[in-house]
């Protein structure tokens, strides 16, 4: 059949005209088509050069980095020995892993490992690591990851036993966040509550303090705390002391039933027990703690008389190889008049103490912090989570009475797995001391050789 075109066959055979408009294509509907197909072509294209954008970025975005230089130091196990996790591998958001990079964080440190996906799945923790291990970033990644910056209220608190650590704190999340829209605000005692009242008339997210000021600051109404669902606590043995155990659980009452609790620390007290049965609910335990002291840290002791003090603390200077040290004193007074010593001797020293301005103990904190001075002599407000990664030589002027201080006192030194060195001046009256903290610690102090091998503490 002669099927011409503008017909179409019958089924009766007969041929049947199609509409003119149908049949017929005018410019205009050729132009229009025309048009659909670039539009289309152009979609495929943007879509193509979207998705080949992303692939080159995912991969492009760490090369963008400012990332600082690799630190060559000698490591020990205490942050060596790990699963071998990376910090993509807890799909944090782009821009908190551009801070941790961009920070000098390569892997995660052991507990790191252990706490960041137990407190992203917002379990409690109680969880126990030594000493310049880690613990900081352990629980401020998982903080930062869980703020919904577009949400201006409180949603993380951290406390923290000392001013001093609360600012360093803030400091590492301010770092670690910079790339985050978060707000972050530090509240301590000593300072203006009327500036902290102005402050909170802004947007906070992550508010790290000191119990006392943050209670102070809820009691008052200017701290709305009913959306903030993670309570961080560091150095929590110290928390749970008798001077802030009170205003601790008092502040845990004005957060909502849902909130998270961490509890971070390289000693726990017999109080703890009693805490966590009251507040964490199917809480997870983490203890990386074989042994307390850190590998990387030489413990020497020396005998000498109390007279004889400063000038074995000069003759320590004249044969070590400092970088930059902390020398303990067990008073306020000591510390001043140790330091006043020092600077006669010649060498530069700074000292820090409880009963100082807090504008001076901050001014003191930051300039050693940035190596302005080489030697720092204080009390032991300096013992607790203080970080200066410069700290080779630790020496107690006078010995502490405890483990735990002594503990947290060497742990100034061989921070984040380097190796430091411990040296104890040990009168008569400390030698049962000695003996005792080295039982209770299971650790070995020895005889202070008459060369000490700089590779021990320096490499």
């Amino acid at each position: 059949m002669n099927n011409r075109r503008g017909y179409l066959p019958s089924y009766g055979g007969t041929p049947q005209r199609l509409p003119q408009q149908i049949v017929q294509r005018g410019p205009l509907q050729n132009q229009q088509q025309q048009q659909q197909w670039l539009r289309r072509d152009q979609v495929e294209e943007e879509k193509r050069v979207t998705s080949e954008d992303a692939a080159s970025s995912s991969q492009d975005w760490k090369a963008q980095l400012k990332i600082p230089p690799k630190d060559s130091r000698y490591k020990t196990e205490d942050v060596t020995a790990t699963k071998g996790n990376e910090f993509e591998d807890y799909f944090l958001k782009r821009e908190l892993l551009m801070g941790i990079y961009e920070k000098g964080f390569e892997r995660p440190s052991p507990i790191q490992e252990e706490s960041i996906p137990i407190a992203l799945t917002g379990s409690d923790i109680l969880a126990r690591a030594k000493n310049g291990t880690g613990k900081t970033a352990a629980f401020c990644i998982p903080a930062l990851e869980k703020i919904d910056q577009n949400n201006n209220v409180i949603q993380v608190i951290i406390l923290v036993p000392t001013r001093e650590l609360a600012l360093q704190t803030a400091q590492v999340c301010k770092e670690l966040g910079k790339h985050l829209k978060i707000q972050i605000m530090v509240t301590t005692g000593g300072t203006s509550l009327k500036d902290d009242i102005m402050r909170l008339y802004q947007p906070v997210h992550l508010l790290v303090g000191t119990p006392g000021r943050v209670l102070d600051l809820a009691k008052k109404g200017i701290c709305n705390l009913k959306d903030c669902t993670m309570l961080v606590m560091d150095e929590a043995d110290k928390l749970l002391s008798q001077e802030f155990q009170p205003s601790v659980e008092q502040l845990i009452g004005f957060l909502p039933p849902n909130r998270q609790i961490l509890l971070f620390s390289a000693t726990f007290p017999v109080t703890v027990k009693e805490f966590k049965d009251k507040f964490l609910r199917k809480s997870y335990i983490i203890n990386l703690m074989d042994e307390l002291t850190l590998k990387g840290i030489t413990q020497y002791y020396a005998f000498v008389e109390e007279r004889q003090k400063v000038h074995c603390l000069n003759t320590l200077f004249s044969k070590l190889q400092i970088n930059q040290s902390i020398i303990f004193c067990n008073s306020v007074n000591r510390v001043e008049l140790l330091a006043k010593k020092i600077t006669e001797l010649g060498y530069s020293c700074f000292y820090i103490h409880a009963k100082m301005l807090q504008s001076h103990r901050n001014r003191v904190f930051h300039d050693f912090r940035n190596g302005a001075c080489r030697n720092l002599v204080c009390s032991d407000l300096f013992t607790r989570g203080i970080d200066i990664q410069a700290v080779n030589v630790v020496i107690n002027f006078d010995f502490p009475r405890n483990s735990e201080t002594y503990l947290h006192r060497v742990g100034r030194s061989g921070r984040f797995g380097h190796l430091g060195l411990a040296v104890n001046l040990i009168t008569y009256e400390d030698r049962f001391s000695l003996y005792r903290i080295e039982q209770e610690l299971g650790t070995e102090i020895k005889p202070i050789p008459p060369q000490i091998d700089q590779a021990i503490y320096c490499k």
